[in-house]
């Protein structure tokens, strides 16, 4: 079971890793239609909450972690809820930005202002959810640290 815990583990850090600098990269290049890049992230997401569970067993089981292993371990799990609250709330901040006051509003815009302000969402949307996959690669890289 640890070996388990332990490939699911690298394969978290490995996956964040990829969907944090492919994402950055794509915000980066306001590159706004990669799909890519949202089945990256969200494996990277799934994998961290099959390790927490993995991890959850081992403990129901009787092994101890050492130190800060469970909190860098399940930290992680909380940076992506909250980064999934603040992807959702891209697009309001955005159209307050632009002076919208809703999506119907941006409707009657020219079809290029249109385009403008879906592009500014979604590379925005893309920039959070990439910095939450660089946040929880070093959390998990501190786990793996911690694990002795």
């Amino acid at each position: 079971m640890k070996d388990v815990h332990l490939v699911v583990g690298l394969s978290a850090i490995a996956l964040n890793a990829a969907a944090g600098l492919y994402g950055g990269w794509c915000w980066w290049r306001v590159v706004t239609t990669s799909a890519w890049f949202w089945r990256i992230l969200r494996a990277a997401q799934a994998v961290v909450v099959v390790q927490i569970l993995l991890g959850g067993v081992l403990v129901a089981l009787g092994h101890s972690p050492r130190g800060l292993h469970v909190l860098y371990g399940v930290l992680p799990l909380l940076v992506s809820l909250l980064a999934e609250q603040l992807r959702i709330a891209s697009a309001q901040v955005v159209l307050e930005s632009r002076g919208h006051q809703s999506a119907q509003a941006v409707g009657e815009l020219p079809e290029d202002e249109q385009r403008g302000v879906v592009t500014a969402i979604v590379q925005r949307e893309i920039g959070v959810m990439a910095l939450s996959a660089l946040i929880n690669l070093v959390l998990l890289a501190r786990a793996a640290m911690t694990s002795g």
